[in-house]
């Protein structure tokens, strides 16, 4: 992952300590509304953004009713049926193409927005945000080249395959990386020619506003095309996956939640794509690099503090270097320092509140209650700032019982297993040994291994002697519990599309051949 793997950068530290001043400033000068039909609309119920390193407030949002919802999904599909967006590709291309530099020209601000709203340190959210404008840019070539087929299916008759966009769709974001994932499932779903209705949690009300304040200022894109609700809630949610008028529902989550999702959205026979839990294993075999190999695994646990699909939560070594990787690691760990992007020594940023740490550590103590052995114990950081930061330390545990809930289910925080195995074979299996399947990594020097491995393994992104080497000109996705459908990459417009046959008879007369 292109996030430095370094302990400490001053430079980064430095713009973190300036980010993090002026995101607090920048987010309490703004109150998040709701962009509706290309209005700010307010509603009845107010509350606070909370700044998770700190527990102190850095602005307020209005919290979206029900009728908001339905308002935003009536203005899609006015847009989507009555304007010419869904048949005018080279606007569609424009838009996004502007779009993508109003991302990069406030760069700075999008970042230290993020920074004091999730938490994140300052290369962190760079990197988040960095993405946005090149997957917009991607998606502007995607709109321009939509192209259909076309073929003399017999002699006299003229059949051609066209692909037009589905309709309204519905774009349900988590709040661990609002700006990205955001701009993940919006760009193929414009690409295609849809309208959206996109839903976000509280906890990135003000990653929302400024989302919205930055697709209002592309002319190309109409009023109403284009609509952000944020919501305490589930109801608006539920209403994007119940709603006839929606016809294409893209969510990124929980599994728990996909499934109900997928369910509900059976009784209309609704696309739906998923991204959804991940349990990504580091399969590290005796060969491996292990100086590039421990910085790497570090990262993995602790960026965005293990609030990640893809976090490295699985650790299997091979039998003859375990213990040297172990030893090396857990010193690591051990020195890893939680705090708030405003302090540049900060290794890793908070969990989102602190509901979240009380979970996440009662999950370890219950793991190590059943049989899992501790390398490193991590837990709450009492001494954070002000006693308000939601801060965990990293923790890693040796686990024999490959059918421990610490090992078949996501965490969600930094918490890592270590399983050792002996074989290949033995390795592949304990990766595939899981619900999941969105990504893995592969450590070798033996290049024919490492291909042979990553053919082996059941999950939709490989990374050798790397983690999470994601790149937006390619498909992103999971198998089995890890979701259905692909976003990224020239795949990403098929679930926003529709294929539709014309056939027309030119011959002059009936019969020619």
């Amino acid at each position: 992952m292109a996030i430095d793997s370094a302990r400490h950068q001053h430079t980064a530290g430095t713009r973190a300590n300036g980010a993090a001043t002026n995101s607090t400033a920048a987010a309490s000068q703004r109150v998040a509304r709701q962009w509706v039909g290309g209005e700010w609309l307010e509603s009845s119920r107010q509350a606070a953004t909370i700044d998770p390193a700190t527990g102190e407030p850095i602005g307020t949002f209005h919290d979206a009713d029900i009728g908001q919802v339905e308002a935003a999904i009536a203005a899609a599909d006015e847009v989507f049926r009555t304007s010419s967006w869904r048949s005018d590709s080279m606007r569609r291309a424009f838009a996004l193409s502007r779009l993508a530099g109003e991302y990069a020209r406030r760069f700075e601000e999008i970042v230290q927005t993020l920074c004091a709203e999730n938490g994140k340190l300052y290369p962190e959210a760079a990197f988040e945000v960095s993405a946005a404008p090149r997957a917009l840019q991607f998606a502007a070539g995607l709109a321009a080249h939509n192209f259909g087929r076309v073929t003399e299916s017999r002699p006299g008759q003229q059949s051609m395959s066209i692909r037009q966009a589905a309709g309204v769709a519905g774009l349900i974001i988590p709040w661990n990386s609002p700006i990205y994932l955001l701009v993940r499932a919006l760009a193929p779903a414009l690409a295609a020619g849809c309208t959206a209705v996109i839903k976000l949690p509280a906890t990135a009300a003000q990653s929302a506003a400024l989302t919205a304040e930055l697709i209002a200022s592309v002319p190309e894109i109409p009023r109403g095309a284009v609509n952000i609700v944020v919501e305490s809630g589930d109801a608006g949610a539920r209403l994007l996956v119940d709603s006839a008028r929606v016809a294409v529902v893209s969510f990124t989550g929980s599994t728990r939640t996909g499934r109900a999702i997928a369910k509900a959205a059976a009784n209309n026979l609704k696309r739906v794509s998923l991204e959804l839990g991940g349990k990504t294993p580091h399969l590290v075999f005796a060969d491996a690099d292990r100086t590039a190999l421990l910085p790497v695994l570090e990262k993995s646990l602790t960026v965005f503090a293990g609030q990640f699909c893809m976090t490295g939560s699985r650790l299997l070594l091979q039998r003859d270097i375990a213990d040297a990787v172990i030893e090396g690691y857990a010193g690591r760990l051990s020195e890893v320092r939680p705090g708030p992007a405003s302090d540049p020594t900060s290794d890793m940023g908070p969990l989102i509140n602190k509901a979240e740490v009380d979970r996440v550590d009662a999950v370890v103590s219950d793991a190590i209650g059943a049989g899992a052995k501790v390398i490193v114990r991590g837990g709450p950081v009492v001494d954070a700032p002000r006693g308000g930061g939601a801060f965990y330390r990293p923790t890693l545990l040796a686990v024999e019982d490959n059918s421990l809930p610490i090992v078949q289910e996501e965490i969600f925080g930094p918490v890592q297993t270590v399983q050792i195995f002996d074989t290949e074979a033995e390795a592949i299996e304990l990766a595939n040994s899981t619900p999941y399947g969105l990504s893995a990594s592969v450590w070798s020097t033996d290049a024919a291994r490492t291909v042979r491995v990553a053919r082996g393994i059941d999950a939709g992104l490989i990374s050798i002697n790397g983690w999470a080497n994601l790149a937006v000109q390619f498909e992103e996705g999971g198998f089995k519990s890890s979701g259905l459908g692909r976003l990224g990459g020239i795949g990403a417009l098929d679930d926003f599309l529709e294929y539709k046959q014309i056939t027309i008879d030119f011959a002059e007369e009936a019969g020619v051949h």
